[in-house]
């Protein structure tokens, strides 16, 4: 009989250690004992790396380049100095927009025009701190653009790294920070920063003002012209139309008034030469001696006269009618009493020819103010659009005048520095350096920094390790199928 062959099992080999789902599983049910662990195989490696640190801290202490950093306090008040009256700057009321002033002038401290002049003040590119030619070659696009560098602006960025302001929250006082290599040129960049800083708020100002005045003079040429065509225009309607004027009264007015005088005088004269024609017809040759002011001789006759008439009376008394004296005194009386009836009669001549006078000249007035009536009524209605010229020539010379002076007014404003920022607190040499920190401190960063490094090398390690050949748990273990 015949045996049937049994069949052969193959050899399968061990399987290779591998993570598995189970493996990671194992590893999250880890205890903190397993920490311990694996602290305590790197401590050595991580007790060497914080020497290492240490050593290096220490090393980039004492070889790093050095900074000092010094602070200016600038008072940026928000109120312009009031130097000129009505001046072409309001000043800021409410307290946002004297913060948002504030911040504003704040903001032109560390902007690029201030940079820039000080990067060429202080000739910042040709010092190795702001400018250094082969790493700006390196560094800087150069090689890819085929160009060359500019050596202000890499300057200038330098400089904007090493600058930085504070605004103080409780009032208007702006704190300037400047780093440098040395506490020097950080102080010498700070008053150059603060320096010009006021400079360009003034060169702001004085830009701001000038641009004012050129368009206030643009406009006085055309303003000008305007004012002299209505001043033109005034004058050439007084010609056309006769109206002559003087101290801004016209003289046909002027010569009315004028007129009314003259009558009103000459009907005094009228009424006195008159009165006195009537008073010397009334009187007669014997009567009551007249005024003075018309006749000295006619009353000097009439005393005379009434003189020998009182003798002639008195003498008569004593001596008879053919005495000597009589005849005499009679003699005398008849011969002045010829002269007083000339001399009435001459009296009375003149008093007519100056009565007559007086009606001629009232007369004369009063038909010249007749003519001059008619003239007045038509210069009137004629002065009423003259007038309207002469309010719109007033006008354009008012706004000319306003605009001329005004313009006068701002061109010399630009020569007045009104900016108010005070350097309240200047920079001064540092305690000591900025950067880096003392070589105990970067060395005792540095050695914590090693044994940090250290341990968690030894972390990852154990990690690794364990989830690669899990270690073998005598106690507690969860046997898994």
């Amino acid at each position: 009989m015949a045996r049937t062959p049994a069949p052969v099992t193959p050899h399968t080999p061990e399987p290779v250690p591998t993570v598995t789902l189970d493996k990671i599983g194992d590893f999250l049910e880890l205890d903190f004992r397993r920490l311990f662990v694996w602290l305590r195989a790197g401590l050595v490696v991580a007790l060497m790396l914080a020497v290492a640190g240490g050593v290096i801290g220490a090393a980039y202490g004492l070889l790093s380049k050095q900074r000092y950093t010094v602070t200016t306090e600038i008072l940026i008040n928000p109120a312009n100095l009031q130097v000129v009256e009505n001046d072409l700057y309001s000043q800021p009321g409410q307290v946002d927009s004297q913060l948002l002033n504030a911040r504003s002038k704040q903001r032109i401290l560390t902007s690029g025009n201030v940079l820039a002049r000080v990067v060429d003040e202080l000739a910042l590119t040709s010092d190795p701190e702001f400018f250094d030619p082969d790493q700006s070659a390196a560094t800087s696009g150069a090689a890819a653009s085929g160009g060359k560098s500019d050596p202000k602006l890499i300057a200038q960025k330098s400089l904007a790294e090493r600058v930085s302001v504070a605004a103080d929250e409780t009032s208007f006082v702006t704190t300037l920070a400047v780093s440098a290599e040395t506490s020097g040129k950080a102080i010498l960049i700070s008053q150059a920063i603060v320096k010009v800083f006021q400079e360009e708020l003034a060169k702001a100002e004085a830009a701001g003002a000038s641009r004012a005045a050129a368009a206030l003079e643009g406009r006085l040429g055309q303003l000008k012209r305007d004012v002299q065509a209505a001043e033109e225009k005034v004058e050439s309607y007084r010609r056309s139309h006769n109206l002559s004027s003087s101290n801004g009264q016209l003289v046909s007015s002027q010569t009315m008034t004028q007129l009314n005088s003259e009558i009103g005088q000459a009907q005094s004269r009228v009424i006195a030469a008159q009165a006195s024609y009537d008073a010397l017809i009334a009187s007669g040759v014997n009567g009551a001696n007249p005024d003075p002011a018309v006749s000295a001789a006619l009353a000097a006759l009439r005393d005379k006269a009434n003189s020998l008439r009182q003798q002639i009376d008195s003498q008569s008394m004593t001596f008879g009618p053919r005495h000597p004296t009589i005849v005499r005194l009679r003699t005398e009386f008849e011969t002045v009493s010829s002269q007083l009836r000339v001399e009435f009669s001459r009296t009375v001549g003149t008093a007519k020819a100056n009565l007559d006078k007086a009606n001629a000249s009232l007369a004369s007035l009063s038909a010249k103010m007749n003519d001059l009536k008619s003239n007045v009524f038509t210069d009137s209605e004629s002065q009423v659009a003259l007038r309207e010229l002469e309010r719109d020539a007033a006008s354009r010379r008012t706004v000319y005048e306003s605009f001329l002076a005004r313009a006068r007014q701002i061109t010399e404003r630009e020569q007045i520095d009104t900016t108010n920022v005070q350097v309240i607190s200047t920079a001064v040499p540092p305690k000591g350096r900025s950067w880096p920190p003392r070589t105990p401190v970067t060395a005792a960063l540095g050695a914590f920094a090693g044994f940090a490094l250290g341990m968690l090398l030894a972390l990852a390690m154990g990690i690794v390790r364990d989830v690669r050949q899990p270690p073998n748990r005598s106690s507690g273990g969860v046997s898994r199928d």
